[in-house]
């Protein structure tokens, strides 16, 4: 199988079944697809070979067959792969992560909007001035709570649903990544959820692709004008 991707920096989308492909070492080769959007984009020319959505990721089978957005890539893969847990073995369980992987999806926006993801930036100082002028933010960091500490106390952590990483946990560590890169502000429980995303291994294999890039793109750096500026 192929995966097709955007830049590892700040591709959100892409991290996700990246990660949980790496996670449970399933076999794909990647295919990076570095971002440009201007006129002309090579970007948008060469994803739409892979999808008429001419967006990443792009999970290619072998025959060819494609599977477009992230969430409809986890789900084909869990049906590739039933031997894996990529969503909770436990079917309340399952339809709890399937609900908080589509909250993710669909929602938070200003989290996202605000602080788009950007690995190999310390936006710390960005973080604090969106945090005092931006309430919604804040409010999104709240509903983040919220989301993940029943599941944290329920199953004991590190992960949503136990011991065991599964698609719901791939979902949010872009979210972990903006949450670590912006400096904001969690309780002690999601805190320490985000502590054990950082730690996963395929998520340090993705942090450490995003931090060799070395590839500034001006359309995803709100912040900068320059791959080696301080955010301003």
């Amino acid at each position: 199988m192929q995966l097709v991707i955007g830049n590892k920096n700040y591709s959100s989308w892409s991290m996700r079944p990246w990660v949980l492909m790496k996670h449970f070492d399933l076999p794909f080769d990647e295919v990076m697809l570095r971002f440009d959007f201007g006129p002309g984009s090579q970007f948008s020319s060469a994803a739409v070979r892979f999808s008429p959505t001419a967006r990443v990721p792009v999970l290619v089978e072998d025959d060819g067959f494609t599977t477009w957005d992230s969430l409809a890539i986890v789900e084909r893969l869990a049906e590739l792969f039933p031997q894996h847990a990529i969503w909770p073995r436990d079917p309340r369980q399952r339809a709890q992560a399937r609900s908080m992987a589509a909250t993710m999806h669909s929602g938070f926006g200003d989290l996202r909007r605000l602080c788009p993801m950007n690995i190999d930036c310390d936006l710390q100082a960005v973080g604090r001035r969106l945090l005092a002028s931006e309430p919604n933010l804040f409010a999104d960091l709240t509903r983040l709570e919220a989301l993940w500490e029943p599941a944290l106390q329920a199953h004991g952590g590190p992960y949503l649903f136990g011991r065991e990483f599964s698609a719901v946990d791939a979902y949010f560590a872009p979210v972990a990544m903006r949450v670590l890169r912006y400096g904001l502000p969690l309780g002690p429980e999601a805190a320490s959820y985000v502590g054990a995303l950082e730690a996963n291994e395929a998520v340090r294999a993705w942090v450490a692709g995003a931090m060799d890039e070395k590839c500034f793109v001006v359309e995803d750096e709100p912040y900068r004008s320059g791959a080696s500026e301080a955010p301003r």
